[in-house]
């Protein structure tokens, strides 16, 4: 019982967190400006087709910057902030051209899933906890009007966002559904690729979110994922903070065991493609980096305030940067 009411009380930070950010874009537009928008993505790497996440915040709630040199725009000045989003980092900025600030915006993920995911036209596509709806629009041109797309969320108002940015945008070969990973509301052998950017490390029950992919691919169908793992163990006091879980922090498992887990749930051909870990120097201090940790109502912390769960955990920030990778996961279901 224990496990059951933690279960739901994790999954109820999540949903509250990410709600919160969602209530953002349908509620107060007027808050859309780059600076916004730059908070709401990873910040890390210095290409848009290298996923370096230092420790998971890349979900929206605990973002570890680099400030480090011009090269690494993403995460140095406010200047350069204003020119790299989450979604610019990960994605072809033609893409990303036709998307508005709503989507791109409400990026939240540590990656592109559908680098690695070789959609086809004709495929039904499902993508796991897709938020604003990046992910399922982008997937949803690969697979053209004779495919479809089908974005799951348990957040009400991620959904709501997503169903107004579909209007918005004209998407009409994708659909919305409420829901949780762990029992997913589809029917066995329904759809030909299962995405996910950042999101599976949010479930306190991962084996059942593979066991529910494994059974809604068809045969031969395939899981492509970014995600955030780590390389050992997390302090418990980290593994039992909600905002940490909500940030994709908590919830990481290390990368043997997050494998490990996808083929128990019957995937063959388990294979990571990228590994990123963040560039830091072994000396460098908190001042060196940002750190944005969101409190309870999704509003984000900054400075001190924010670096205390970490330094209180006995992380260093180099600790930390080499201690969480984004890394992009592609596995097979046996035809």
């Amino acid at each position: 019982m224990d496990k059951v009411v933690s279960d739901e009380r994790i999954k109820e930070a999540v949903r509250e967190t990410y709600g919160g950010i969602a209530r953002r874009f349908v509620e107060e537009p007027g808050l859309h400006d780059a600076e916004e928008r730059s908070r709401a993505g990873c910040c890390a790497s210095t290409d848009a087709e290298v996923e370096s996440q230092p420790q998971g915040g890349c979900c929206g709630q605990t973002e570890v910057a680099v400030e480090s040199p011009p090269q690494r725009s993403c995460c140095g000045s406010t200047e350069a902030a204003v020119e790299c989003t989450g979604a610019t980092r990960f994605y072809p900025a033609q893409e990303l051209a036709a998307l508005p600030d709503s989507v791109t915006g409400a990026s939240l993920g540590c990656g592109n899933p559908l680098a690695i995911a070789e959609l086809q036209p004709g495929e039904v596509v499902l993508d796991l906890g897709s938020g604003g709806g990046i992910d399922c629009f982008l997937a949803a041109r690969k697979v053209g009007p004779e495919g479809s797309v089908i974005g799951l969320d348990m957040t009400p108002d991620m959904i709501k966002l997503a169903r107004r940015n579909a209007k918005k945008i004209g998407a009409t070969n994708v659909d919305f559904r409420f829901g949780e990973m762990e029992d997913m509301p589809l029917p066995d052998a329904s759809v030909d690729a299962v995405i996910s950017n950042c999101v599976i490390n949010l479930s306190p029950d991962k084996d059942s979110v593979f066991r529910e992919t494994y059974r809604v691919l068809r045969p031969g169908g395939r899981l492509s994922v970014s995600d955030i793992v780590v390389d050992g163990d997390l302090p418990q006091a980290i593994r039992n903070n909600l905002d940490a879980w909500a940030g994709c922090v908590a919830g990481a498992l290390d990368e043997a065991d997050y494998l490990a887990r996808i083929r128990a749930a019957g995937f063959e051909r388990v294979e990571v493609l990228s590994r990123d870990y963040a560039d830091l120097e072994e000396t460098a201090e908190w001042e060196d980096v940002q750190v944005i940790v969101a409190g309870a109502d999704g509003q984000p912390l900054e400075g001190e305030e924010a670096q205390a769960p970490l330094a209180g955990a006995g992380l260093s920030p180099h600790d930390l940067a080499h201690k969480v990778a984004s890394i992009k996961v592609r596995a097979y279901k046996p035809a």
